[in-house]
């Protein structure tokens, strides 16, 4: 594995090993966490609890009346002797978020156009115009980090995060961006809000985005976002 130390298991209580395959977030890990997150549903079959992978490791939760943790290291331990990675293009599903791109609702959108040396129909079309990965589901129901944007908009998370951050709000930190599925506290840089639902829990998984899907923010006008169901109220002042 590139990349990698040799994998570790390192307990997590009583019905948990958490599998640690990497020690440095990097885009080619996502090949070997979908994997092994495949794998391991077939191996635990109804004594898996559950599964949360992240950019380096996965969580793995099982059934303590259905196994001793010493007997799930050992189903754990059959799967990374036999681990091979995914096939790029053989993972993950296509979803497009429509996205409403204006100050109102992104007030950093200037500040990372002028940080960038673009202007702001550019720094939109920077953003809109990558297919992102979802690495990892966490923070909050629904929360997908997402990477890589575009070298030129790359930003450093807020010093001050907001109390509160409207759902569906699209944001950058760092090399990663992601919408907010719910209202709630936040740091990220606010560029504009998408429309879709992004954590239903009417819906099988109740995420609408998962690790390994391929994502795309599509430009829309504010008068489409409102078609969709888009909240196009802006933001709170000091919110």
């Amino acid at each position: 594995m590139s990349g990698a130390a040799l994998p570790r298991l390192e307990s997590a209580g009583l019905d948990g090993w958490l599998v640690r395959l990497f020690d440095a977030i990097d885009e080619a890990n996502l090949a070997w966490i979908t994997a092994l997150t495949r794998d391991c549903e077939a191996a635990f079959g109804e004594a898996l609890v559950d599964l949360v992978p992240s950019y380096t490791t996965l969580l793995v939760v099982f059934d303590p009346l259905a196994l001793t943790p010493e007997a799930a290291r050992r189903v754990l331990a059959g799967v990374l002797a036999g681990l091979r990675p995914d096939a790029e293009d053989a993972t993950g599903r296509v979803r497009e978020l429509p996205t409403w791109y204006d100050a109102s609702v992104g007030p950093e959108l200037p500040r990372l156009a002028e940080r960038a040396g673009l202007s702001v129909a550019d720094t939109v079309a920077c953003h809109a115009g990558t297919l992102y990965r979802v690495y990892a589901l966490g923070f909050a129901p629904g929360f997908a980090f997402m990477a890589s944007v575009d070298r030129r908009l790359e930003t450093p998370r807020l010093e001050t995060p907001r109390r509160r951050v409207p759902a569906g709000s699209v944001g950058i930190a760092g090399r990663q961006t992601a919408a907010y599925p719910g209202v709630s506290p936040g740091g990220w840089n606010l560029i504009g809000r998408t429309a879709a639902r992004l954590f239903d829990r009417d819906r099988d998984g109740f995420s609408l985005l998962g690790v390994g899907d391929r994502v795309r923010f599509v430009a829309v006008s504010r008068a489409e976002f409102e078609r969709l169901g888009g909240d196009s109220r802006p933001m709170e002042e000091g919110a």
